[in-house]
Order: C-alpha cells, then sequence, then structure tokens
C-alpha cells in the first residue's frame, strides 16, 4: 500500500517536461495557434474560405505534424487578441512582435522572421530616410498596441507622434498622406510597400527600415516547458531551411529567417 502510494505521488510530482510534447503543447489533441490575421508577416486568411497560409500557418502545421496532433490557426485583430487567446485558454502557442512591454503578459520564445518596419510617405515628400523624420514639424501616424507604434512612441523625440485606433483602410492612409495630416506612416515593410503599389505610385515606401524586430512564439505566463519543445522544433526548423521557403511562397519582402538564439 505505501509503495502505491509512494509511486502515485510520484507520478504527480512530475514536471511538465516529463509529459509528452503533445499533452505539453495541445492537452486538448489539438494544437491551438493565434496570430495577427491582419499582418502578412504572420499569414493570410482567404476571405472566401477561411484558409490561412504564410509562415505562421506553415509553422503551426509543421509543428503539430511533428508531434502527431491536428492543429487550428486561429486570427486575432491584434496583439492584445492574441495574449487574451493565450491567457483564456483558447489558444495554445501565439505569435507576437517580441517588446519589453508584452512580455510582462506572456513569455516569449524562439524567433522564427525578422520583420524589417519603414516609413510609408506621399512620393513628393521630401522626408528620404528614417533619419529625415524625427525633426519638428513632422507628424508620424502608427497604429495603437503594434510594433511600430510602441517603437516611435518611445523613440521618436521631435516628431509629433499621432497614434490611430486600428489600421486603416488604403484609401484612408492615401488621404492622410496626401492632405498633410501626416507626413509619415510607421508600418512593417512588407505593408508599406502594397500600400505604395496599390496608390499607384503615389505613395512611396522609404527605402530603409527604422526598426529590425524578432517574430516570436509566445506562450501564457509561465508555461516553459512549451518553449522547450517549441526551441527545439526551431533549431531543426532553421537546419532545414523551412522558413526561407516558407517565406518566399508567401512572397514576403523585408522578412529574413530569424538567426539562432
Amino acid at each position: 500500500m505505501r509503495l502505491i502510494l509512494a509511486l502515485m505521488i510520484g507520478l504527480i510530482a512530475l514536471p511538465a517536461s516529463a509529459q509528452s510534447p503533445s499533452a505539453t503543447l495541445a492537452p486538448t489533441g489539438t494544437l491551438r495557434a493565434a496570430f495577427l490575421g491582419s499582418n502578412p508577416v504572420h499569414g493570410r486568411v482567404d476571405a472566401k474560405t477561411g484558409l490561412a497560409s504564410g509562415p505562421v500557418p506553415d509553422l503551426v502545421r509543421e509543428l503539430a505534424k511533428k508531434i502527431g496532433v491536428g492543429s487550428s490557426v486561429i486570427p486575432a485583430p491584434d496583439a492584445a487578441g492574441v495574449i487574451a487567446a493565450l491567457n483564456n485558454g483558447t489558444a495554445d502557442i501565439g505569435f507576437l512582435a517580441y517588446d519589453e512591454t508584452r512580455a510582462r503578459e506572456v513569455d516569449f520564445g524562439a524567433p522564427f522572421v525578422v520583420m524589417l518596419n519603414s516609413y510609408l510617405v506621399k512620393a513628393g515628400s521630401p522626408i528620404r530616410n528614417r533619419f529625415d523624420v524625427d525633426r519638428a514639424g513632422v507628424t508620424v501616424a502608427a497604429v495603437k498596441g503594434q510594433t511600430q507604434e510602441l517603437f516611435v512612441s518611445r523613440s521618436l523625440r521631435n516628431a509629433k507622434v499621432q497614434v490611430l485606433p486600428t489600421m486603416p483602410a488604403q484609401a484612408e492612409v492615401e488621404r492622410l498622406l496626401a492632405s498633410g495630416e501626416v507626413d509619415a506612416f510607421a508600418i512593417n515593410r512588407q505593408r508599406s510597400l502594397e500600400a505604395e503599389s496599390a496608390s499607384g505610385k503615389t505613395l512611396r515606401a522609404l527605402a530603409d527600415s527604422f526598426l529590425e524586430v524578432d517574430q516570436c512564439f509566445v506562450v501564457s505566463k509561465g508555461a516553459r516547458g512549451k518553449l522547450e519543445i517549441i526551441k527545439r522544433f526551431m533549431a531543426d526548423i532553421r537546419a532545414s531551411g523551412f522558413m526561407r521557403s516558407s517565406i518566399d511562397r508567401a512572397g514576403l519582402t523585408g522578412v529574413r529567417p530569424a538567426a539562432r538564439r
């Protein structure tokens, strides 16, 4: 009887790391992943089929296959949505750009890509590079809570930052810049180039990047066992060239595979 009791206590005391990867990462039997559905660097959701494609969906499906479970990718409207999904248990893993303020709410793990960020200006703007932006009389637009807004709000000393509640439609971006209401728009390089192309060249994406940031796996605070499994998985991914192929398939610019960390 004592032996049985001791064994039971021992099993209860087993650390999370002793569980199988599938039990640790996907306790429901499906690996549920939250990502930024509006950020093409993470992925895109087909409006007709609802299917997601891009680096994050590719990674989630590969990781799920590796641990022998099904997968589900959950688009979130913003970083707060990803964090909420992790903290309320509707997602097992998530993906976000690293930021110290977010690291107070979730734990960051292995990076999968590095995202470049460029200012978007009107075609005839005298602003030629990132150094021209932080000057008196310049107004920079950025979307609340996005990586770019967190950066410019902390870093710009002379320019004025206009924080927008959500990402505006293309026509509104063009209006803001053409009217002079704002002089530059801080967004990731993929989006800035897409906006430039869609504008018929009335807008111009600056050629340089004002910020390079790791896009990482994230988990709920304290779920360190998950991060160890992800770390090993990403070591194999980096060695295989998987991320480079995923980026190329998605046709992304201003994105490169993350180096080992």
